[in-house]
């Protein structure tokens, strides 16, 4: 019997059916993505939970070694190390809480109550700019009439004040999300060692060859020491910045000073374009509140801390892990908030690291097969 009409009936018949499955796919793909926004949403507790046990990962480790010195049994080592790091944590934030966000909430309070005032002011210095011969070819009128069919005050409306206060109400009850997440978190750090012999086990079910095995747990711990580091020193460094810069501009009088080095500390977390977008924004901020003489002082003290900090500082905390070129890391913080926001900036270094170390041994692993074949 020839088998090869019935060979070539099956193929045809696997297509059609591939191509079917793959229409109804498509077809069902707006039910398919609110299918997994609500999976996410509903998982999201879980998710927060993992990323704070990773967060907690390295302090929880640390002060486990702490206590196994002490002469502890492993089991009340880990369990101790947890809630203390819990508990140091919980600590930071009722600092936080009651030190630096009352006078943050000040300034924004004040600054909300006052853009109006600054508004008016912006729109004057635009218009007493028309005769500045540096911006003749700028379109100064089209800009301030942009400026004036603005309407300012519906940022501080009542009805809008209303919604700000039912989206704090909607935060409020996702307190049930956050005890979960919180006891999920506590459980994954008592169970982390469990947790990664799970995985180690799965990749080495998973591939048969044993250098294979090697090579695979390799990338994954190589990974691991670049984000964690990445992220520990990222983090480390905005609480530096966003010190430094408040203390120096609060020296010059410049008003809101805590609010926006806050503000630095925070963009800073993003490399190169978290810094030049906060400084603008500070900068913008000091010429409608102290004038342009105090926001030249200003620019130039946050542009030579920005310098030592790109220079000394975060080179010093960040160390040799992440050797990784100004190009790509540009490129790569460009790519990543195009497509994921802030986050997809703030995580394309240690992914694009991790790229760069998977294909320069790709790179070495061909030329050496290369000469070994010649």
């Amino acid at each position: 019997m020839n088998k090869k009409p019935i060979t070539k009936w099956l193929y045809w018949f696997t297509f059609a059916i591939s191509l079917i499955a793959f229409y109804k796919v498509l077809d069902q793909f707006t039910n398919i993505i609110n299918f997994l926004g609500s999976l996410i949403k509903l998982l999201m507790p879980f998710i927060l939970a993992t990323i704070i046990a990773y967060l907690f990962y390295m302090p929880v480790k640390k002060v486990e070694i702490l206590y196994k010195k002490l002469k502890m049994n492993d089991k009340l080592a880990t369990i101790l190390s947890v809630f203390t790091v819990y508990i140091i944590a919980i600590a930071l934030i009722i600092l936080l809480i009651n030190c630096v966000i009352p006078p943050i909430i000040d300034s924004v309070k004040e600054l909300g109550s006052a853009l109006p005032d600054y508004y008016n002011k912006a729109i004057e210095m635009f218009e007493d700019a028309k005769n500045n011969p540096a911006l003749e070819n700028v379109d100064v009128d089209s800009l301030i009439d942009e400026m004036k069919g603005f309407d300012v005050k519906s940022l501080i409306k009542v009805e809008n004040i209303g919604q700000y206060i039912d989206k704090v109400m909607e935060l409020a009850s996702a307190v049930f999300n956050i005890f979960v997440m919180l006891i999920v978190s506590v459980y994954i750090l008592l169970e982390r060692k469990e947790i990664k012999q799970f995985f180690i086990r799965l990749i080495k079910a998973i591939f048969d060859k044993k250098e294979t095995q090697e090579s695979v747990l390799q990338y994954v711990r190589k990974t691991n020491e670049i984000f964690i580091n990445f992220i520990y020193c990222q983090i480390l460094d905005g609480i530096l910045i966003g010190i430094i810069t408040s203390i120096a501009m609060s020296i010059m009088g410049v008003k809101y000073a805590v609010l926006l080095g806050v503000i630095i500390g925070v963009f800073n977390i993003i490399p190169y374009f978290g810094a030049i977008i906060a400084i603008g924004g500070t900068i913008l901020i000091t010429i409608l509140t102290g004038g342009i003489n105090q926001a030249i002082a200003v620019a130039i003290t946050l542009i030579a801390l920005q310098q030592i900090d790109s220079n000394i500082i975060n080179p010093k905390i960040l160390g040799e892990g992440l050797k990784i070129s100004p190009i790509l890391v540009i490129f790569a913080v460009t790519v990543g908030g195009h497509y994921f926001g802030v986050l997809g900036m703030f995580l394309a270094v240690p992914i694009a690291a991790v790229m760069k170390i998977l294909v320069n041994d790709y790179i070495e692993i061909k030329n050496k097969k290369e000469i070994v074949n010649q």
